[in-house]
């Protein structure tokens, strides 16, 4: 399956966040790392409009035949409108024609090669639409408030008789996290959508859920991604010399 890595500059949030460094690698290494080991995906393509992310992204086993026009990299460009210009590029140029593809964002470090060919499994078993990855809500969106201009505090949702409940006796509910996403192009343009009654969620845990927005989200991950570092470093010990680390 083709792959699109999607990487503009220009993030506010985090400035050139895409290639900053997380625990000795540009972030969207990762993400590379992790479609060259998936088994099911045999082209890799970046998207970009920034020539310091390809510099560093044409290091990897990854694909940019052309850069990202200056229309579709503003932070009010609509993602769905980069992915039709993409593939139509792609089908234009070349003698394949790509209708099925996966997105894999440069912000989610921690998705792994297993999410990326379980959930491409999920997609033709079910002869889906689309695919969404997603991770539990940690909290029901029924309990969600707003404030009024007089500073009330409000039900976000009109449901009544939930104000009692506790959280296990709620529906479940799962929030998309970005990290996948399995499209069609034919589906995207005749419906300019992600979504349809043939979308099934690819689970995944709330740790390989982290998506990075935010200097906070940063430095959780770092955190999160040195502990681990860490725990092998400590089995490796382990292994050669025996000892048991406390």
């Amino acid at each position: 399956m083709l792959a699109i890595i999607p990487a503009r500059g220009g993030s506010k949030g985090i400035p050139g966040k895409n290639i900053k460094q997380l625990c000795g690698k540009p972030l969207i290494v990762y993400t590379i790392e992790a479609a060259v080991a998936a088994k099911f995906v045999d082209r890799i393509i970046l998207s970009t409009d920034d020539p310091e992310i390809a510099k560093i992204a044409s290091k990897y086993d990854i694909e940019i035949p052309f850069m990202r026009p200056a229309h579709l990299a503003q932070d009010d460009s609509l993602a769905i409108d980069n992915y039709i210009y993409t593939l139509d590029q792609l089908n234009t140029k070349n003698s394949n024609h790509y209708d099925e593809f996966i997105v894999l964002q440069p912000t989610s470090p921690f998705r792994t090669a297993s999410d990326i060919d379980n959930a491409i499994l999920l997609f033709h078993g079910k002869k889906a639409d689309s695919v969404i990855s997603v991770h539990e809500a940690s909290h029901p969106p029924v309990w969600a408030k707003k404030i009024d201009p007089a500073g009330a505090l409000k039900d976000y949702f009109n449901i009544i008789n939930i104000d009692n409940k506790n959280r296990q006796e709620l529906e479940k509910a799962y929030i998309p996290n970005g990290s996948i996403f399995i499209l069609k192009l034919s589906f995207l343009k005749n419906f300019y959508s992600y979504y349809s009654d043939n979308t099934y969620a690819f689970i995944m845990s709330s740790e390989r859920s982290i998506d990075i927005d935010t200097p906070l989200d940063f430095e959780f991950a770092e955190f999160l991604l040195s502990r681990s570092m860490q725990k092998k470093v400590n089995r490796k010990f382990e292994i050669n010399t025996g000892k048991l680390i406390g």
